[in-house]
């Protein structure tokens, strides 16, 4: 009978214990369960909060991204101006140095053709003076028409590269054209009217080649 009421007694001590132990582990896992609720509750928080402070800090850097590129922009607008008013201002001073250049080139070009053409007037007179001599019938031989034909052909290059006589004989004395060089008193000519031109006188271009030597009246 003892042996039977121990057997009983500790049966009913293993029982107790037993169901000790599973409300022990009921009560951990449902602590377990409530600490992970929390834990994922805190951490929905903690993002939540995470995304609404970075929404602001999103904004303000893409109103400080966007302000910084208009700057940007104002600045290659006040740069590219600035070069464009360079490359004009450039430009023009080419321009105008090419325009001095070509002025200055043809100027020096049209004082070495009056010097030549200054030397070549000599040997327009003897031409002249040759021609001139001739008798009538001497000019209806073949050579006086052959040098007639070569003083022809020099006064014809004369004109193509703009050297012409001024032909002073009946027009008023000009001195910026002509050279006095005797003076008559004549009532019956004008007043200072050239009437006699002893040595013919070449303009080149709009510059004189070479003065008219003239006889002047009054």
């Amino acid at each position: 009978m003892e042996e039977n009421k121990k057997e009983f007694d500790e049966s009913i001590v293993d029982e107790n214990i037993s169901e000790a132990a599973q409300d022990e582990e009921q009560k951990e896992d449902a602590s377990e369960e409530a600490n992970a609720a929390e834990t994922a509750e805190a951490a929905g928080d903690a993002a939540e909060g995470e995304e609404e402070s970075d929404e602001p800090d999103s904004k303000k850097k893409k109103k400080k991204s966007a302000r910084a590129l208009e700057i940007e922009l104002k600045k290659s607008q006040e740069m590219l101006a600035d070069i464009t008013d360079k490359y004009q201002r450039l430009m023009a001073e080419f321009e105008n140095a090419r325009k001095r250049n070509a002025k200055e080139q043809s100027r020096m070009y049209d004082i070495g053709a009056k010097e030549v053409l200054a030397k070549l007037l000599p040997v327009v007179d003897n031409f002249e003076r040759g021609l001139d001599a001739l008798s009538e019938e001497e000019k209806e031989g073949a050579f006086a028409q052959g040098i007639e034909k070569i003083y022809q052909q020099l006064m014809t290059v004369f004109d193509e590269i703009g050297v012409k006589a001024m032909d002073a004989a009946g027009k008023e004395f000009n001195p910026d054209f002509h050279n006095a060089v005797m003076h008559v008193e004549d009532e019956e000519l004008g007043e200072n009217l050239v009437v006699e031109e002893f040595q013919k006188g070449y303009m080149y271009k709009d510059s004189v080649l070479r003065h008219s030597m003239v006889k002047v009246a009054n």
